[in-house]
């Protein structure tokens, strides 16, 4: 089931920002994430704030409904023109994320995009991105998409294999992502993304290696490949518990993450964050960038996140709760946090690090010089950008990044 939600102060009904959110906004960008919360059927692996049908069946009523999602959801839209006033940026990135998006119709996904473009005004080079369930799009779909203003997408993938997606409760059949990425072609999306997990219980390397091989050979221009983390409450870590499958070991994903470099950097993909590679600068995932950067994002819907200017806040994450509150006129708001000097520096290193650009030397205290000097003894930081003032991870540093960030941020 979905994960708790953090604790933090109220937010006002009006869902009011403090006044210096807004500091100097003009210099950051603004983003929008507009979370779906519905799936079909729950994969074995996931704990996302995502509902199937029989899991909200007589707990939300019609506010629940997939039928009005996207009326309700244009509702906090609208709560965000409000609650930012006269703040004059257009929206430089939207995303589309759940839950699978596309269990709703596709004009339903492009009347949100027209209330973002109406409330707000979208840059003229602005990314709008959907993620897809490969079996739940077709060639009209997505073209109706591409006409309403979408010029990115990402399918998930996760594997070729179809003893892995079963691992996985994945429910679509390998050949299925491909197949899309040349339907988004045809649609005309220039930016294609897809999504694999390696580490599967039961994954060899050789499923690996006909993942990547797949997926590369599909011609997307960006391929986002993430560990599997079995995360506590999940079937699959039931069926883990149980012994029914294997837990994969460190060493295990590590090797994986070597064969996916090695994979992709030959066939032209160059890596821009620790988990994601793209063919080129504009292949680049904009959105995911606005958060790794710390600008500001409005995240609309059940359990969504967003910052403005320091500021974080959560929406309630079940989806009746969510209508209900915009129903009746309320931020749907759950709780929110002011980011000290100290929390926004330390967030910076642990963001910035995993990009390719890496973080600013002068981010780190004293403790954290003397680490990021042991780091590039150890071949962990890149010797050039460390004399011209930036901790950039090696190969074997992006393997141990979140150790590294550890001891930067002392």
């Amino acid at each position: 089931m979905p994960s708790a939600l953090p604790d933090g102060d109220p937010v006002p009904d009006d869902g009011v920002l403090p006044a210096q959110a807004l500091a100097g906004a003009a210099d950051r960008p603004l983003g929008f994430y507009l979370h779906v919360p519905y799936c079909a059927t729950r994969c074995g692996y996931c704990d996302f704030n995502t509902y199937t049908a029989t899991e909200l069946r007589g707990t939300g009523g019609v506010l629940a409904s997939r039928d009005n999602y996207a009326d309700t959801l244009i509702d906090e839209v609208r709560l965000a023109r409000k609650v930012l006033g006269d703040d004059p940026r257009p929206v430089r990135t939207v995303f589309v994320g759940g839950g699978t998006p596309t269990l709703l119709a596709a004009g339903d996904l492009v009347r949100m995009l027209a209330a973002i473009r109406d409330e707000f005004g979208l840059a003229p080079d602005a990314e709008i991105t959907t993620e897809a369930n490969p079996e739940s799009v077709d060639p009209a779909y997505l073209a109706t998409l591409r006409a309403g203003g979408f010029n990115r997408v990402s399918f998930g993938m996760q594997s070729a294999r179809q003893h892995v997606l079963k691992v996985l409760d994945r429910t679509h059949t390998p050949g299925r992502p491909e197949a899309c990425v040349s339907e988004a072609r045809a649609a005309g999306f220039d930016h294609v993304n897809l999504d694999l997990i390696y580490g599967t219980p039961g994954e060899t390397d050789d499923d690996w290696r006909a993942s990547l091989d797949a997926a590369l050979g599909a011609g997307p221009d960006h391929v986002s490949a993430y560990a599997l983390i079995v995360e506590e409450g999940t079937q699959l870590a039931r069926r883990i518990r149980r012994g029914e499958v294997p837990m994969t070991d460190d060493d295990v994903h590590a090797d994986r993450y070597l064969i996916a470099d090695e994979v992709m950097s030959a066939a032209g993909f160059d890596w821009y964050e620790v988990s994601n590679w793209a063919t080129s600068e504009s292949g680049r995932c904009l959105h995911n960038e606005l958060y790794w950067r710390g600008a500001d994002w409005w995240g609309a819907g059940p359990g969504a996140h967003s910052h403005v200017g320091g500021v974080r806040w959560w929406n309630v994450k079940h989806p009746g709760a969510y209508a209900g509150a915009l129903a009746a006129g309320r931020s749907p708001g759950a709780g929110r946090e002011i980011l000290s000097d100290e929390d926004r520096r330390v967030e910076r290193i642990l963001l910035e690090l995993r990009l390719r650009e890496g973080a600013p030397l002068d981010l780190l205290h004293e403790d954290g010089l003397k680490a990021s000097r042991r780091a590039l003894t150890d071949g962990l930081l890149q010797q050039r950008p460390y004399d011209e003032g930036r901790a950039v991870l090696t190969l074997r540093g992006r393997l141990l990044a979140d150790a590294v960030v550890r001891d930067l941020v002392d």
